[in-house]
């Protein structure tokens, strides 16, 4: 098991002798359960990068909604594709509505992080696909710790939503490498 700096290091390494797949971007997609370090492992590869990062957390609509992050985020990476701009609501989780949009320009690399990142909708545009995962007692921990209360009524829905999505996409079975993190 890595820690996240090296694996950072290694999927960057990886990722550069990939083709372009999103015009000329590299989309690094990092999917996995909730609490196996997505978010952790995508901030790792921005501070050795500098390179931008769209998190799938900013358009899931709500506790109910894992399903509609990979379109929102295909419509973003399609603009990035043809050197523009892309643009899709966020979800506002206090007031439970759509909020100001999330923007993405066009960048050599760009990670994509959260559940659902790998879905076959993303699929045409990423370089490298990342499946993070780990023990549910540790994932549960983290993602608790990470949220708290307010993610704690939720994690069973939640979780419902992950089994069935992983399932009908496959997102393990087609990734390019599967991890799981130190600690």
């Amino acid at each position: 098991m890595p820690d996240r700096s090296s694996l950072a290091r290694d999927l960057l390494r990886r990722i550069s002798a990939r083709q372009p797949a999103c015009g000329t971007t590299r989309v690094l997609s990092i999917d996995g359960p909730s609490g196996a370090g997505k978010t952790s492992l995508a901030h790792a590869v921005v501070e050795a990068s500098g390179a931008p990062v769209l998190h799938l957390e900013d358009l899931y609509r709500g506790w109910h909604g894992l399903e509609s992050a990979p379109p929102a985020a295909a419509d973003v990476l399609a603009a990035v594709a043809v050197d523009r701009v892309g643009h899709a609501p966020t979800w506002d989780w206090v007031r439970e509505r759509l909020g100001p949009d999330v923007t993405l320009a066009p960048a050599p690399l760009v990670v994509v992080e959260g559940v659902g990142a790998g879905a076959r909708t993303l699929a045409p545009f990423v370089s490298l696909l990342v499946w993070l995962d780990g023990p549910e007692d540790r994932r549960r921990s983290r993602a608790l710790a990470r949220d708290g209360d307010t993610y704690a009524p939720w994690w069973d829905v939640w979780a419902a939503q992950e089994r069935q999505h992983f399932a009908r996409e496959g997102t393990r079975e087609r990734a390019d490498l599967v991890a799981e993190l130190a600690g």
